[in-house]
């Protein structure tokens, strides 16, 4: 995980604008470099470093000596570069996974260099013998990017929005900022001015597609076509185990998020294997956070005991999170309720990781809510092939929410974090099968998965059958929920006359509510203008909500009620 930053075409002095780079420092707390292009002084690249992997040649713009016209700023882990490099018979000059890129785009260009990157990525790749810029982002998004191009080819691109809002350009008081698309590559012509055209952009790759690196991958092909229930469930505990096992690239070291929900035990139960397995010195951390006596606590302990981790809890107050809410609303770029909701805890626990302990890579469970259709309302979906477009679109907006905070929450202290369950492969297989098997069952959401694990002895039988428990409701305890203690805060906070007149104030998206009336107001006050960031709130659907706490849905309170 690192921060990088990028300037193409700038009218202003480059002193001042590397200003701008700073602001995402957090991104990288080990080494900072600011380099201009050769031949192109309005041209440069910032990078903020956390060392993971290669600690000596890591720095960044990358360039090799056999490629001199290549400059590469990335951010991400690419788990099959030395697959690659056994296959294409690639010369390293670095221990980098990333030197990978220069070598693919040389031998075949950005789309098979793009389509053949199994791992998370987002990267600014320039090319000063062809005169070409290339800007790529991971099929999820995992990986932060942003984009600014004016009309007359100036051209800003960051890890986070942040470090683009206050750019100077002569021709634009405030360009359009905006979030790169996830599984897409630009092409873009590089001007003898150092301004730039954009030329095309390009969709490499779609989720529900086998990805093109399987050719490489470690794992052997599984058998396929067959729906036969065992070995389905044999396929999925290999690929989910094979996801985690390429995660542990790293010289750092690694942790393990713990909430006591289905994702995080799993991750952190195949974890620990595979650590003991690889015969790793330390011990993982495993951490947790909530209020005394929360059931993410409780159940987070229980997980801890049967695996043998080391744990970590963390226990904060309603007034501490309170406090958090600025930081972290700037921290995540938006003013999503529900993503504001479950960050507090999530940002909590990264800033005891960072300052209590010497994990730096920290595994967690995001993504398979939306691919194993985890939470509360699919029980109300019409029809399996309803719930499976569900899905699909709620993977596709990822980059919006669950991604968005996950990324944001624990690169705000320089954590990386690893999402197995956002593996190509896995989450590409899962996607093929067929709609029926991936509905809830007999109650129960995510009934799949569930079974696939239950012979492993991975986990106890309490967990791996809990219900969904929403991270930002688990954290507190079920007497009053998180989102309800923040209410009633807020409710003494925005008078009634403010949240009337919401709409002529904030006519894109207008708070209904007024805690989505406090989130925006703080919004506006660090990213002024700059709503369509979040084209609409995350709610639930064939349900009539009004929150998107799934403690206020009905199945919830009945499973609680029993």
């Amino acid at each position: 995980m690192c921060g990088i930053w990028a300037l193409f075409g700038s009218d202003e002095c480059l002193s001042v604008q590397c200003l701008s780079a700073m602001k995402i420092a957090h991104r990288g707390p080990d080494a900072f470099r600011f380099e201009n292009v050769n031949g192109f002084t309005n041209c440069c690249f910032g990078f903020h470093r956390l060392a993971v992997v290669d600690q000596l040649y890591g720095m960044q713009p990358i360039r090799v000596k056999k490629f001199p016209y290549l400059w590469l700023c990335y951010n991400g882990e690419i788990y099959n570069f030395k697959q690659l490099q056994k296959q294409f018979g690639f010369e390293y000059q670095t221990l980098v996974d990333g030197e990978v890129i220069l070598h693919l785009y040389n031998r075949g260009g950005i789309e098979q260099t793009a389509s053949m990157l199994d791992g998370v990525f987002a990267f600014i790749l320039l090319d000063t013998a062809n005169r070409k810029v290339f800007l790529a982002r991971d099929t999820y998004g995992v990986r932060p990017l942003f984009k600014v191009l004016t009309d007359d080819g100036f051209l800003g691109v960051c890890s986070e929005a942040k470090g683009l809002i206050n750019l100077k350009h002569s021709t634009s008081l405030c360009p359009k900022v905006e979030p790169f698309l996830p599984g897409h590559y630009e092409v873009l012509d590089l001007k003898p001015s150092g301004k730039v055209a954009s030329v095309e952009l390009v969709k490499f790759h779609s989720y529900k597609d086998e990805p093109l690196h399987v050719a490489c991958d470690t794992v052997e092909n599984l058998p396929s076509g067959s729906f036969d229930l065992e070995t389905v469930k044999s396929n999925i505990r290999i690929l989910f185990e094979n996801a985690v096992r390429k995660r542990l690239m790293a010289h750092r070291r690694i942790g393990c998020l713990l909430s006591g929900g289905l994702d995080s035990s799993l991750v952190a139960a195949v974890l620990l294997k595979l650590m003991k397995e690889m015969n790793i010195s330390y011990p993982l951390q495993t951490f947790a956070i909530g209020m005394e006596n929360s059931p993410d606590l409780l159940a987070a302990r229980k997980v801890a005991a049967h695996i043998g981790s080391e744990h970590h809890e963390v226990i904060f107050n309603s007034e501490e999170g309170i406090q958090a809410i600025e930081d972290v609303i700037f921290s995540l770029e938006t003013y999503d309720i529900t993503t504001v909701r479950a960050s507090i805890g999530m940002y909590l626990v990264s800033k005891y990781i960072r300052k209590k302990t010497d994990s730096v890579v920290i595994f967690s469970g995001e993504g398979s809510d939306e691919l194993t259709q985890g939470y509360i309302y699919f029980h109300k979906a019409p029809s399996p092939e309803e719930a499976a477009e569900e899905s699909e679109r709620l993977l596709k907006e990822l980059y919006l929410f669950d991604v968005l905070r996950a990324d944001r929450t624990t690169a705000a202290h320089g954590l990386e974090l690893r999402v197995p369950f956002l593996d190509h492969r896995f989450t590409s297989y899962y996607l093929s099968l067929p709609a029926e098997l991936r509905t809830p069952k007999n109650g129960i959401e995510k009934y799949l998965l569930r079974q696939s694990f239950e012979d492993s002895n991975l986990l106890p039988k309490e967990i791996l059958w809990r219900p969904k428990e929403a991270f930002s409701d688990g954290i507190a305890s079920v007497k009053k929920s998180w989102f309800s203690i923040l209410q009633d805060y807020i409710d003494q906070q925005v008078d009634d006359l403010l949240l009337e007149k919401a709409v002529e104030k904030y006519p894109f998206n207008p708070p209904k509510t007024k805690e989505s009336y406090y989130y925006r107001q703080i919004f506006e006050k660090h990213y002024s203008g700059q709503s369509s960031w979040l084209p609409h709130y995350w709610m639930p659907r064939w349900v009539k909500a009004t929150d998107p706490s799934a403690r206020t849905l009905k199945h919830y309170k009945s499973a609680t009620q029993e």
